[in-house]
Order: structure tokens, then C-alpha cells, then sequence
């Protein structure tokens, strides 16, 4: 199966299982765990290796191998250059983040990539090679997802440093000659996906992504055959940074993600009761026109019947932080109760209180602008 095919069948998949389901929205906040596997594709690599040279009549007919080792009958003169080529392979990764509601998240990941090394060419030369070449990489990734107000999907982009770690595994060229061993040195990555909330489980969430990992060049050894037998071990196969492109597809569980709330049942209006309701723009405590107008009303009403006092309740949607949204739904209720002693109402007989995101006009999950949550109302009794 081709990278395209599994893609495209993943994203059918989630579109029978997604469904608007406000519950399921972005952004995360609190924690989440993630995990995904799919196939990656590594670049070809540059590499640089010295010549070595091998004197058939050094250290005597009756040397080890042992002694041929430390003997002067390996030699290393000029370098050759050249490129190694890998198969299609696979990755999988595993993270563990945490979400601050407004759309940023940051998680520490640990992924694994294996691909075969196929073929080497250089210097004229292009010879089949096998061997495997095996990346381990611990990151720390900063992403941030984007609210398109759609309920069904939520794309994301993201970034990582960190440091990874291959090993070359029985990396064999024709002539018995090999390279082996790990190197590590600094990664980095870029992220680019879509979450796509899985209605049937409140919090879990399909992911289709793409990352490149790269990282920085690695040092192995090189083992060479010797004519009488045994193997001499070499320095300096040098290779260039290599470039991996993965697509995947995983599942991430957000621990924070409530189902809806339901409804507040309606109380039965008092006979006296009259109530005016302000909205406000999102992330925002400042009075627009309109909602001066509607304070201006409320302040006459108040001035025109009796009453025993005057209730100015502020609320929030759910975008925010629980603690943010409090604190923002009391700003906007001050407003407005400053805005209607502008308007000629005693400031004693005005009551101010904040319901942050606890009461919603429109019932919704967590991380939703909703238009009509965000609201202050007036009511005189």
C-alpha cells in the first residue's frame, strides 16, 4: 500500500466516525497523550570514507589476525566520496503534551525510523549494499492548532529540536568490506497535520501528519577484510545530515475534554423581573455601540418601574482557561455596570457577579467561541 492510498483510506475512516461534535473541539487544553505510525521516506545521503590500502606481505606469514590488527598492513590514503540510497521504510512515534487552551501545545516525543540502506554509488561505481539504518530521536515539539470553525477538523503546524541517535546495522558492501555503529548528534523537525475529533469517544481524536526530522552528520566505523584472514576496523566513514519525510497516522487522547453540559433548566421569571442582555466581541471586555444602547434601555427601565435592586451577571464561552474566562466575565461585567451608572443608575443598588464559562447560554464542550456565551445580563428586580 502506497503512502497516498493509506492516507486517503485514514481520512475516510475519519469521516465516518467524525462528526460536529462541539464536546471534541479545540483547542486541548490539560493533557493529552498521542501515537502514531506510518511509512517514511529517508533521502539519500552524502558520505566520505578514506581509501584504505592492504599490504598482503606485512607482519609475516605467521601473524594473527589478532596482530594484523594493530600491524601496519592496513592503510588509509585519500577519501572517496559518494551517496548511500534507502528504501521506503516505516516510522512510529509516541508523545506526551500538554494543551493551554488558546491553541498552543508543547509535548516531549520519543519516534523510531527504520529504513534499508540499498545502494551505494561514487566514484563511478553504483553498488547494491545491504544493511539497515536505524534513527532514534527524543524531541521537544511547540505546536499550535488553528480553530477554521469547522467542528469536524482542526488542522495544526508545529515545530521540535532534540537529539537523535542512528545506528548502522551491518551496513555491507560486495567485497565484504562494512560500516557499522551509532552516532548521535542534534535533530530538528517541522509538523503539519489535522485532528479530526472522533464523536463516539469524547477527547480522542484521529491525527493525519506530516513531519521531516532532520539531523546532523554521524561518524561510523568501517571494517575491512585481511587477506590472511580476521577483520581490521577503520575510522572516518563520514555521512552528511539526513533528511527523513514520514507520513502518518495516529490517535490522541485529550484527559480534559468534558462531554456537553446540559442545559441549565430555565427558572420561572419573576413578575417583576426585566432583562436586558449585552454580547460582546471574542477575547474582549470593551462595549461596543450596540451594547451601550442596550445599557442606556436598561438604565431607563430602571428609572421607569419599581424595583429592589439591579443584577449585572457577566459570562464567558469556552475558548479560554476556566480561570481565564472567570476573571474576563467579571471585566465585562464591571463595564457594564460602570457604562449604567454613567446612565444615571446609584451604584448601591447595582449587584456584580462573574460566571466565567460555567453557565452557557448556548450549551457547547470546551475550546468553542461561541457568540452568544459571551454576553453580560442585566436584570432588574
Amino acid at each position: 500500500m502506497t503512502t497516498r492510498t493509506l492516507l486517503l483510506a485514514s481520512a475516510g475512516i475519519a469521516m465516518l466516525l467524525a462528526a460536529p461534535d462541539p464536546a471534541a473541539a479545540q483547542p486541548v487544553t490539560g493533557l493529552y497523550i498521542a501515537g502514531a505510525g506510518g511509512v517514511n521516506l529517508r533521502q539519500n545521503q552524502d558520505f566520505r570514507s578514506p581509501v584504505v590500502t592492504i599490504d598482503d606481505d606485512s607482519g609475516g606469514g605467521g601473524e594473527s589476525a589478532a596482530a594484523a590488527l594493530a600491524g601496519p598492513g592496513v592503510g588509509l590514503g585519500g577519501s572517496v566520496r559518494g551517496h548511500l540510497g534507502h528504501n521506503a521504510g516505516f516510522a512510529a512515534l509516541g508523545s506526551i503534551g500538554w494543551g493551554y487552551g488558546n491553541g498552543l501545545r508543547a509535548e516531549i516525543e520519543g519516534s523510531y525510523r527504520n529504513n534499508a540502506v540499498r545502494r551505494l554509488t561514487g566514484a563511478g561505481l553504483s553498488l547494491p549494499v545491504t544493511g539497515t539504518a536505524h534513527t532514534y530521536a527524543v524531541m521537544a515539539n511547540v505546536l499550535f492548532d488553528m480553530d477554521i470553525g469547522q467542528n469536524w477538523v482542526y488542522p495544526y503546524i508545529g515545530g521540535g529540536v532534540g537529539y537523535a541517535w542512528t545506528n548502522l546495522h551491518d551496513v555491507r558492501f560486495p567485497g565484504a568490506f562494512s560500516v557499522g555503529g551509532t552516532s548521535g548528534n542534534f535533530a530538528y523537525q517541522a509538523i503539519a497535520g489535522a485532528a479530526l475529533p472522533i464523536a463516539p469517544v469524547v477527547g480522542l481524536s484521529l491525527t493525519l501528519e506530516y513531519r521531516f526530522l532532520g539531523t546532523l552528520g554521524g561518524d561510523y566505523g568501517l571494517r575491512v577484510p585481511l587477506p590472511r584472514g580476521g577483520v581490521a576496523s577503520v575510522g572516518g566513514f563520514h555521512t552528511s545530515g539526513q533528511h527523513n519525510h514520514a507520513g502518518l497516522v495516529g490517535l490522541r487522547y485529550a484527559f480534559s475534554v468534558a462531554p456537553p453540559a446540559p442545559a441549565p433548566a430555565a427558572a420561572a421569571p419573576a413578575a417583576a423581573m426585566r432583562s436586558f442582555m449585552v454580547f460582546f466581541d471574542w477575547d474582549r471586555a470593551v462595549l461596543t455601540d450596540r451594547a451601550r444602547q442596550v445599557i442606556q434601555e436598561a438604565a431607563a427601565t430602571s428609572r421607569q418601574v419599581q424595583h429592589t435592586r439591579i443584577e449585572v451577571n457577566g459570562y464567558a464561552d469556552t475558548s479560554g482557561t476556566p480561570r481565564y474566562n472567570m476573571d474576563l466575565s467579571m471585566r465585562r461585567a464591571q463595564n457594564v455596570a460602570a457604562e449604567l451608572v454613567r446612565n444615571g443608575v446609584a451604584r448601591g443598588e447595582i449587584a456584580i457577579k462573574a460566571f466565567g464559562d460555567t453557565v452557557l447560554l448556548v450549551p457547547t464542550g470546551p475550546g468553542v467561541r461561541e457568540p452568544q456565551n459571551r454576553r453580560v445580563e442585566i436584570i432588574i428586580r
